[in-house]
């Protein structure tokens, strides 16, 4: 199924419909929060440590094993969706799938909006659409992370190198073999989680000028 029709149209509105119930679909995937549902069953409080609802802070405040754990399952909420649309529906519906499943986990509506940022979903969304997403923005973490010594700086650091790689693919300075429509999809994507870590940035940025 595809958004184009054989005849060369763009379809009706009632196949536009349809084609909105896996990207709602992938909002909802995205909005369930490991890391607030295995902290509720050990009777802990993920508000606790930072307070960000999402595999590093599970972390801190569960131990490492069940930070990894939320880890892999908030990685699994990008990739899954992702991976089915782009199979099922093709390239746009797949791309809007792993923005609505980022989205569901910085604004999760079983938790009154709130969420975490959105990286380790966001990591999984490009491990579906294409695995050097991933592999760059990984690099650029494990480099990042001895430097700066903080996993959401580091994790920033990472959206962006994710951002510039985007703006490559995009523009067709650099050819990974993707469309270049999937470079912008990232620079998209990358932004977004981005934006989440401003508090970090604004923390660094105050630590640097004292």
């Amino acid at each position: 199924m595809t958004l184009r029709m054989a005849d060369g149209s763009w379809g009706s509105p009632v196949s536009w419909l349809l084609l909105c119930i896996p990207v709602v679909l992938a909002f909802l995937i995205g909005s369930l929060n490991p890391a607030a549902a295995v902290a509720r069953l050990r009777g802990k409080d993920i508000r606790a440590g930072s307070g960000n609802p999402g595999a590093t802070n599970a972390g801190r405040v569960l131990g490492p094993l069940w930070g990894v754990l939320v880890g892999v399952l908030d990685v699994l909420k990008g990739w899954l969706p992702t991976v089915w649309a782009l199979h099922a529906f093709g390239f746009w519906v797949a791309a809007a799938c792993g923005l609505a499943a980022v989205a569901g986990h910085i604004w999760s509506p079983f938790l009154g909006g709130r969420g975490g940022k959105g990286v380790a979903t966001a990591l999984g969304a490009m491990l579906a659409m294409d695995p050097w997403y991933a592999v760059v923005a990984l690099l650029g973490f494990g480099l990042a992370l001895p430097l700066v010594r903080r996993t959401g700086l580091a994790s920033a650091v990472a959206c962006g190198v994710a951002l510039v790689l985007g703006i490559l693919v995009g523009t067709g300075v650099l050819d990974l073999g993707s469309r270049t429509a999937s470079g912008w999809w990232l620079v998209v994507l990358s932004a977004l989680v981005l934006w989440r870590h401003r508090s970090n940035l604004r923390a660094w940025g105050r630590a640097l000028r004292t």
